[in-house]
């Protein structure tokens, strides 16, 4: 069953009633609608998200003020937890047909616009830096990924982009250097993505047999076993990176395990002393 965290910042009828109407279009789906109301500071804002996460469930609000609404999307996105906000497109869109922005927050336009132009600037900081690309900038990045090719470094890169993360993904290649700005990164901002030498050798035939190429060493087995042996001597240089088994996975769960651990991270780095 679903849950859906239906949050305001006054009594949530008005969420509910919108959210109960559009759930008639969805007979079928097995949902529990859980209302937190008169939700008004950023505290109150991430414990429903943590809430929300821990049920695995997403979040539906007309929250009005903007450091509540900001706090809310931040800890959505930080945490992996969807959230749809009902009464702020409105509003935008009333904004821009009226020319005018709402009279009782006169920022409110500018802040609903955040979200959508983060993801915009997401997208585009991505795809400048995909497949190794402008190494001297990664420190800008919020999420490195590292390994072989055909780890699904690309379209992990993708997603979480989409999501509003600055990602970036350096390739590891045999007899190549890595990027000797890498160590230098916080470790919670790296990730290295592990795989089955066989199963990876069988992805790369597949897809040069689809493009009717020329496998050569890309593909034999015993070549991806040395090159993924290459790349975890390299991950074990540097304990504090995680390393993530792609195995079988789809991209979604790959995501939200790195998102997870990136989390984890995040809390460890504020109690470290050293």
């Amino acid at each position: 069953m679903n849950t859906i965290y239906v949050v305001s910042d006054g009594t949530g009828s008005t969420a509910e009633r919108a959210l109960s109407a559009a759930l008639v279009q969805f007979p079928t789906a097995e949902v529990e609608i859980s209302v937190r109301s008169r939700v008004r500071t950023r505290k109150r804002a991430l414990e429903v998200v943590l809430e929300a996460a821990g049920a695995g469930g997403f979040i539906v609000h007309t929250i009005v003020t903007d450091a509540v609404r900001e706090a809310l999307i931040n800890a959505g996105r930080e945490h992996n937890v969807e959230t749809i906000d009902l009464m702020g497109p409105l509003l935008a869109r009333l904004s821009e047909t009226l020319a005018s922005s709402p009279s009782e927050k006169p920022g409110l336009f500018t802040q609903l616009n955040k979200s959508y132009f983060r993801r915009i600037e997401s997208m585009e900081f991505t795809f400048r830096h995909d497949d190794g690309q402008r190494v001297e900038d990664l420190r800008k990045a919020e999420i490195v990924l590292l390994g072989v090719s055909r780890t699904f470094k690309t379209p992990l890169s993708i997603y979480l982009a989409f999501k509003g993360w600055f990602v970036a993904n350096v390739p590891i290649i045999l007899q190549h250097e890595p990027p000797v700005v890498l160590p230098k990164l916080a470790p919670n901002k790296v990730f290295c993505l592990d795989t089955n030498a066989r199963q990876l050798a069988e992805l790369r035939r597949a897809r040069h047999d689809y493009l009717t190429g020329a496998v050569g060493d890309y593909a034999d087995q015993e070549y991806v076993r040395i090159e993924l042996m290459h790349a975890r001597k390299y991950y074990s240089e540097h304990p504090r990176w995680r390393i993530i088994n792609v195995t079988n996975k789809p991209i979604e769960e790959i995501a939200t395990e790195i998102l997870t651990l990136r989390g984890q991270a995040k809390k460890l780095e504020s109690y470290d002393l050293v």
